[in-house]
């Protein structure tokens, strides 16, 4: 015998927090956004093909407007021109939003140790997932997505993600 709703409607009901509710949905419906912009973006499409099959994640509604997207992924090498952009792209994304940097050059500039390239995006960006390799293999990104998973599972909803960031474009 239960207490409370259960004692009253029997097995018919399974009651929960909203929190885990919610979160349970959106670690299962993640809406990536592919930033690519080098070796790294064609990699990104080995996933998302049928091999790899990204949609046993969920993941499969690949977006192209950030206002669709909730998971940003940078595949490739990203300049100081690009900061701007990828600066707005990501704060016209809805919230929970998530990061993923992809391959060396999104993670720490590569081999490209020039006055023209973002020295890793988290300059400019607050990340939640590294993903090393140049370029990496289709499994890494499987596991980057799955680690974004289990996140988003242990998240509040009352709580703001990233609010203590400041990269190098904020005044």
């Amino acid at each position: 015998m239960g207490l409370g709703v259960e004692s009253k409607l029997g097995d018919s009901i399974v009651t929960t927090r909203l929190d885990h509710a919610i979160n349970w949905g959106r670690s299962y419906s993640l809406w990536p956004m592919a930033f690519g912009t080098a070796c790294c973006g064609i990699e990104f499409m080995a996933v998302a093909g049928a091999k790899y099959d990204l949609s046993r994640f969920g993941a499969e509604v690949v977006r192209f407007s950030p206002r669709q997207a909730d998971l940003l992924i940078v595949a490739g090498t990203i300049s100081y021109k690009q900061a701007p952009i990828l600066k707005k792209i990501y704060e016209q994304m809805c919230e929970p939003k998530w990061v993923i940097s992809m391959g060396a050059c999104a993670c720490s500039g590569g081999f490209y140790d020039n006055y023209t390239t973002v020295q890793g995006i988290d300059q400019i960006i607050p990340v939640d997932e590294y993903i090393a390799g140049c370029p990496p293999r289709p499994e890494a990104v499987l596991d980057a997505i799955m680690r974004i998973q289990e996140k988003a599972k242990d998240e509040s909803i009352l709580k703001d993600r990233v609010k203590d960031y400041k990269g190098f474009l904020d005044v």
